[in-house]
Order: C-alpha cells, then sequence, then structure tokens
C-alpha cells in the first residue's frame, strides 16, 4: 500500500508545472518543511517533499525516473547517487552540518550518562537501519569503534529494533519504544518536550555528518531546482536550519565537539549489523 502511495503522488507530480518533487532523507525533516514553505511563499514555486530513509527514497528516485533535486540526511548515500549519474555532481552544495549522539527520553528515566552504559543489561536501544539510513551507519561505526566484543553483544541483545529513517529514529524514544537512540544532535530540538541529549565524547565520534543537496538527472526543472538550491544556502534559508540548531558551518560543529574529526565520507559496516 505505502509502495502504491509513492506511485500515484509521483504519477500527479508528473503533469505538475511550476513545481519542484524532492527526494529527501528525513534527518533536515522539520526545518525542510519550514524553508520550503519559506521557498513557495518566496518564489511562487511549489515544492513536494518525499521524506525517508537517504537509501530508501534514492532507490525510488531512480526506479521512478523522476525527483528533481535529491537531498540525503549525509554525504554517503551522496557519494553513491553520483557514482551512479543520479545527480549532477556539479550542482551539488553543503547545506548544513550533523554531529552523533546519543538521544534518550526528556528526564532520562534510564539514567544513560554515556556510551558505555548502552550495553548495560536492561536498556532497551535502537539504531536506524545500516542498508538504508545513513545515521545507521555512523551508530554501527561508532560501535564499532568504541566498544569490546563483550558490549557489542551485549548492545544487540539490547537492540530492539532498527528504523526506517532518521524522523523514525528520533520518535523511537520520544514514543517510549527504547531508552536510548544513537542518532543526532538535533533530534531533541526536533522535539525538545520528549527528547534529551547525551553528547559523545570527543574521541568516541569518527567522523561529522553534512547534508548535502544536488539536482537529480531525472529534474524537468533544473533552473527552477537551482533556485531552490540557492534558497538553502543562502542566509536566509541558513537561518531555519540554524533555528533548528543545526550547525551552518564545519567551524561550529568543530566547535562544539571539541576536537578535529574528518567530515563526510563513507562506511561500511560489517556483515554481521545487516539483515
Amino acid at each position: 500500500m505505502k509502495k502504491l502511495l509513492v506511485w500515484m503522488v509521483l504519477c500527479t507530480l508528473l503533469f505538475a508545472q511550476d513545481r519542484l518533487l524532492v527526494f529527501a532523507g528525513s534527518a533536515s525533516k522539520p526545518a525542510t518543511e519550514e524553508a520550503a514553505k519559506a521557498f513557495e511563499k518566496k518564489s511562487g514555486i511549489k515544492v513536494d517533499l518525499l521524506f525517508g530513509g537517504s537509501g530508501y527514497v534514492l532507490s525510488q528516485m531512480k526506479l521512478s525516473h523522476q525527483g528533481d533535486l535529491y537531498f540525503p540526511g549525509s554525504s554517503d548515500y551522496m557519494q553513491i547517487a553520483k557514482a551512479q549519474g543520479l545527480v549532477d555532481p556539479k550542482s551539488e552544495r553543503i547545506v548544513v552540518y550533523l554531529v552523533p549522539a546519543i538521544n534518550v527520553p526528556k528526564g532520562n528515566p534510564k539514567h544513560i550518562h554515556s556510551l558505555a552504559d548502552l550495553a548495560k543489561p536492561g536498556i532497551k536501544v535502537a539504531i536506524a537501519n545500516p542498508e538504508g539510513v545513513c545515521l545507521g551507519d555512523y551508530a554501527v561505526e561508532i560501535l564499532e569503534k568504541n566498544f569490546t566484543p563483550e558490549q557489542k553483544r551485549q548492545f544487540r541483545k539490547n537492540l530492539v529494533g532498527y528504523t526506517g529513517s532518521c524522523a523514525k529514529t528520533a520518535n523511537a524514544v520520544a514514543l517510549g519504544q527504547a531508552d536510548a537512540v544513537i542518532g543526532w544532535r538535533v533530534f531533541e530540538y526536533w522535539n525538545p518536550e520528549r527528547i534529551e541529549t547525551i553528547p559523545l565524547k570527543p574521541n568516541e565520534i569518527v567522523r561529522i555528518g553534512y547534508i548535502p543537496i544536488a539536482i537529480s538527472t531525472f529534474s524537468r526543472h533544473p533552473k527552477l531546482a537551482q533556485k531552490f538550491i540557492d534558497f538553502l544556502t543562502s542566509q536566509e534559508g541558513r537561518a531555519i536550519f540554524a533555528k533548528y540548531h543545526y550547525f551552518t558551518s564545519l567551524k561550529a560543529a568543530k566547535s562544539y565537539i571539541g576536537a578535529k574529526k574528518p567530515v563526510g565520507g563513507l562506511y561500511h559496516p560489517p556483515k554481521e549489523w545487516l539483515r
């Protein structure tokens, strides 16, 4: 049923004029929704947003041969999109930066204060699916770097499930489905009444993520698509993301961590983390 609804939306948008279709990873969801409305008000150009795990929406764009822009939640899947010729690499721009963190329900009822606490018996944890959500790759990479084999075994015992997008990862703690997730620092600001952030130690963070955007090779409106990119990367567009506490500069992300870290890149999780 979900796939049928996606195809119905795509078929409807195929005949639409002066509107853009964006396949977006949900790591940017709240800010992108607000930015799209602001852009539409300013330009008169309607922006339709299809959110999901970055890998999943990339597959939808590829199979449907539709979409004007690809806006994944991190650089990982943009690399894949460029390698497969699905976006114009010259059009790629960085919008904001992301730092991984531990997210817990407001009030931190299980008293989780460190990464090691996620491997304690009786803790329910969740991570994004590393096979289709870039956040899942970051989570596994952090666990592989910092946990002993015994800690990894206990973590997997605590693992209540994989989530299909960044939004679903944030909701896992907001709705009490998990005691903690390895998510993005910004999740707290999506739903401050229900989500709290426990920062990772500088040595536990492997990479800084960033959210790029590029014009799809299937775009029917590349000039309009470029206008949306220009808006998102303008002072006005970045101010909307700053409102939700995204890092609008690499300097700000590094300052928050307090240490130099690689930016972007690809990570291939070990097979035991894949379904």
